[in-house]
């Protein structure tokens, strides 16, 4: 009975599906706490709830996947977030200098901002959704049906994941699936490290927001009034700058590469 259980509690689906799971209700709660709070104290509430999702996760790992938790190894965390969070700021602003150069943007500085509030969101949302999609979803995924599986699978839930947001379409939904969804899988393919794709994931919001853009169609008050002029296409509409066709392009310059190089480290791994 008990190799039988713990044969059930071993599938990756199941450890995938609790992971999520208890991940998702201990971030909505942190979120929470954080959004009702202001500056440098929204920021500590912010880092400490994603040192319990990363607890979470890692417990989820050790005792029902039974593996070594080798893509949060500390040893290498400060490094990957830094290389993350390069790669995620010039994809950020080389998006947003072509579709200034292009008419697209016209950026007033603002007497106002919620940086505070804007890095708190960024963290939280790096945090809990990599471990999510990257940590869970992909690693999975990828047990049963290989490393390009689980990256088509999974950055197509992670642009569905992003409809309900405001102004979003199904464009937007594509959009997100191609140059989040792909860009994030391939990055954690490339490094096998969650630090590096949580540093890229917290640079694109953090540095979109402060920017005064929407994420993925939830606006904050960032250091820039941005005055929109020309087709959505170029510039996002409502829903920022994730549904622009600039940083599509952008971001898949910076995929292939990642993958390229992930194949040649062997780290693609073959379906069983």
């Amino acid at each position: 009975m008990k190799k039988k259980m713990r044969t059930v509690i071993r599938f990756p689906l199941v450890w995938m599906l609790t992971g999520a799971i208890l991940l998702g209700i201990s971030g909505f709660i942190t979120q929470q706490l954080f959004t009702a709070a202001d500056g440098m104290m929204s920021i500590v509430l912010a880092l400490a709830g994603g040192a319990l999702s990363i607890a979470i996760y890692r417990l989820i790992m050790k005792f029902m996947a039974d593996r070594k938790v080798q893509e949060l190894h500390m040893q290498r965390a400060a490094s990957e977030l830094m290389l993350g969070a390069i790669v995620g700021l010039l994809l950020i602003a080389a998006s947003a200098l072509i579709i200034m150069l292009l008419g697209g943007y016209r950026f007033t500085w603002s007497a106002e901002h919620a940086a505070g509030s804007i890095i708190a969101v960024a963290i939280g949302a790096a945090v809990v959704e990599e471990l999510i999609f990257r940590g869970l979803f992909l690693q999975a995924i990828e047990k049963r049906g290989g490393s390009w599986i689980a990256l088509a699978v999974t950055s197509l839930f992670f642009g569905l994941a992003h409809l309900p947001n405001p102004g979003a379409t199904l464009w937007s939904s594509i959009a997100i699936v191609i140059e989040a969804g792909v860009l994030l899988g391939a990055g954690f393919l490339w490094r096998r490290n969650l630090w590096f794709v949580i540093g890229l994931h917290f640079a694109w919001n953090a540095v979109e927001g402060m920017l005064g853009i929407p994420v993925s169609g939830i606006v904050s008050q960032g250091f820039f009034d941005v005055e929109l002029s020309g087709p959505a296409l170029l510039t996002g509409g409502s829903f920022g700058l994730e549904a622009s066709i600039v940083p599509i392009l952008i971001s898949l310059m910076i995929a292939i590469p990642m993958l390229i190089r992930a194949k040649r480290k062997g780290h693609i791994h073959s379906r069983k």
